[in-house]
């Protein structure tokens, strides 16, 4: 048998949901208000994939762990595709002007481009376009 989930929610801690909300909203996102209080938020990335924005006290109620400190180590990395390169620089110039900071240089194995960022939180969040007719076969 093999498995395959269904919808999927990356529940990520985040210390001031309302910052965190705006930056996501600047970036064009939108939140599913069902799910959304003042502890959390359902920021809606498709379809099927969301991501919990979770105020840390509450996030600390689901774990028996510290909470990852996102600014100074990496706990995930949310990798995100989109429809072409231009998309890529578009969303990166986006989260940099909304209070995003770099994470990596950008990559380029021309089938694939990519860019990413941190967000408010110091969550890293990888764009990318790929041409998947491009790919190599090996």
């Amino acid at each position: 048998m093999t498995f395959q989930a269904g919808k999927t929610f990356i529940n990520l801690p985040v210390k001031d949901l309302k910052a965190t909300m705006d930056f996501f909203t600047a970036l064009g996102f939108a939140f599913n208000t069902q799910f959304t209080n003042d502890n959390a938020a359902c920021l809606i990335i498709n379809e099927s994939t969301f991501a919990m924005l979770i105020t840390e006290p509450l996030f600390r109620t689901f774990i028996t762990k510290e909470i990852a400190d996102a600014k100074s180590s990496t706990e995930v990395l949310v990798a995100l595709s989109v429809d072409s390169r231009s998309q890529v620089d578009e969303l990166m110039k986006i989260a940099l002007a909304s209070g995003g900071s770099p994470a990596s240089d950008p990559q380029d194995h021309g089938f694939m481009y990519s860019r990413s960022f941190q967000d408010v939180d110091g969550h890293i969040w990888e764009v990318f376009y790929m041409d998947e007719s491009a790919v190599p076969q090996g």
